[in-house]
Order: C-alpha cells, then sequence, then structure tokens
C-alpha cells in the first residue's frame, strides 16, 4: 500500500511540476538568420519572437543564409548541418520561411522540384516524436532584384505553391508578405528586413502560434 501511495505521490508531484517551456524552431534563410542586423540574437525575428512568447516558448534560430528549400537549387538548406540541428531539436512548433533564394532564375528553372522538396521538408518534421505543429511562411517582398532575387517570382511561383502545399498537407499559413508590401523603409538593401520589419514579422508570427494580437504592456 505504501508502494502505491509513493508511486501515486510522485505521479502528482510531476503532474503539478513547472511545464516544459514549448520548443519553437524557426526554419529559414537569410531573413531568419539575421543579415543586416548588428544585435540578430535580439533583433532578427527569432529573437524578438522569443521575447514576445515569454518563459512558456523557447524560440530558437535555424536560419542559414543563401539556402534554398529546393535541393536542386545552389545552396539547398536540406544539406546544411543546421537543418539536422532543428530535427535533433525537436520542436513543438516549427515555423519555414524559405523561397526566397529559390526566385533566382538559375535556381527557379527547377521549380517544378520545389512542392515535392518542401513536402519533403514537411514530412522530415512531421515523423519527429514531438508530431509538431508546423506554419508555413510566405515570403517577404524582394523590394529590389539584387542577388538575383526575382519578387516576380516570389509572388506568382513561389507563394502559390506554398499555398497549395499547405492546402494539400493541411498546414497553416503565415502570410509576411502582404504586411511587409508597404514598408520599403524596412528593406535597407532590398531584400532583408531591418529591426523595425524584424518586428512585424515576430508580431505575425505570434498572432499565428497563440491566436492573439500581441499587446505592448500598458497599451
Amino acid at each position: 500500500m505504501k508502494k502505491i501511495l509513493l508511486i501515486l505521490a510522485v505521479a502528482i508531484l510531476a503532474a503539478c511540476g513547472p511545464k516544459q517551456p514549448l520548443k519553437v524552431a524557426c526554419v529559414g534563410d537569410s531573413i531568419t538568420f539575421g543579415h543586416g542586423i548588428r544585435d540578430r540574437e535580439h533583433d532578427a525575428y527569432p529573437g524578438v519572437l522569443d521575447s514576445l512568447l515569454g518563459e512558456s516558448y523557447d524560440v530558437r534560430n535555424f536560419g542559414l543564409s543563401s539556402r534554398t528549400l529546393m535541393n536542386v537549387g545552389e545552396y539547398p538548406y536540406m544539406n546544411e548541418q543546421i537543418y539536422r540541428d532543428a530535427l535533433a531539436f525537436n520542436p513543438d512548433i516549427v515555423t519555414i520561411k524559405l523561397g526566397t533564394n529559390d526566385s533566382k532564375w538559375y535556381n527557379w528553372q527547377y521549380n517544378s522540384q520545389f512542392k515535392d522538396d518542401l513536402k519533403t521538408l514537411i514530412e522530415s518534421f512531421k515523423a519527429l516524436e514531438t508530431s509538431p505543429r508546423i506554419l508555413l511562411c510566405l515570403p517577404a517582398p524582394a523590394m529590389s532584384g539584387r542577388w538575383d532575387i526575382n519578387d516576380s517570382v516570389i509572388v506568382n511561383g513561389v507563394i502559390p505553391y506554398i499555398r497549395e502545399v499547405a492546402a494539400e498537407e493541411k498546414l497553416e499559413i503565415i502570410d509576411l508578405n502582404t504586411p511587409l508590401r508597404p514598408h520599403k523603409e524596412y528593406f535597407p538593401d532590398g531584400i532583408h528586413p531591418n529591426e523595425a520589419g524584424s518586428v512585424v514579422i515576430a508580431r505575425e508570427i505570434y498572432k499565428a502560434i497563440t491566436g492573439k494580437e500581441y499587446k505592448e504592456k500598458g497599451k
């Protein structure tokens, strides 16, 4: 009897103990990495998101510059150690923001592979023991053609493909293109959002994860 009571006590203590924070993996390219942002650990959008969500969440940045979603691209994300690190993190939530570098003409010529490679990436996270919630981000607008990035391809090619995959896989979409498009001033080099743009991205992802608008304290 004492042994049963001890087991019950341990179970109750475990149930009442502090909950582990939900782990959020931000998968992406240089915009996720925080290219051009001086204090990218805190001011790139994953760092801002971590601050907005608070102690109940553990947000990690798995962005890597120049990477493509497509495995036939010049620098495929799924070939990198950071991708394997994201899987090993065993996240509860995954945001995927890739496709900007795929818009380059020498990558987009293989666009027939885009949907299949996106599904491969999604399935690799779905297979984790955490069965994470996966959210697909529509890429930010390209305010210039720098580095051969093509806004028309993003709007008319990449985004429709992401929407199709989201519908087929029954996944949520976070539209980062629409709220950023009126703000060319947030893109100093025409491609990468600055700190103000990162706040916009973080708040959109916060809203998608929590289901509510972020409100600053005292407002």
